[in-house]
């Protein structure tokens, strides 16, 4: 699955109940950078009850200029969660099906 695949997509709890959309995703780096590039793994996502836009990089705690934009993207972005990948029960083209105990974990830095 291509990462454009995913974004935007509807997530739902283990009900069928819809939770919002994937709005991001995290990913670790698990060793030194090989030759050109460190291998990527897939932590989780990023759940967002209003919209399916990208934070744009103001999640981060360094990131607050310009200051309209980073109180609006908060703002839109309020009531986000990250899912890890563990808690993911299937991810296909119809959306994003979580296990019936999933934990929510915040997405945001502290500020």
């Amino acid at each position: 699955m291509i990462l454009n695949d995913i974004l935007g997509r509807a997530v739902m709890d283990s009900n069928g109940e819809r939770l919002g959309e994937v709005s991001d995703v995290r990913f670790a780096l698990d060793a030194a950078p090989a030759q050109l590039l460190s291998r990527a793994r897939m932590v989780g996502i990023v759940v967002s009850p209003r919209t399916a836009t990208s934070f744009l990089g103001y999640e981060r705690q360094d990131l607050s200029q310009p200051w309209p934009v980073a109180q609006l993207l908060r703002w839109r972005h309020r009531g986000s969660f990250l899912v890890l990948w563990e808690d993911i029960a299937v991810m296909g083209p119809d959306g994003v099906r979580l296990r019936s105990e999933f934990t929510a974990y915040e997405s945001t830095l502290p500020r």
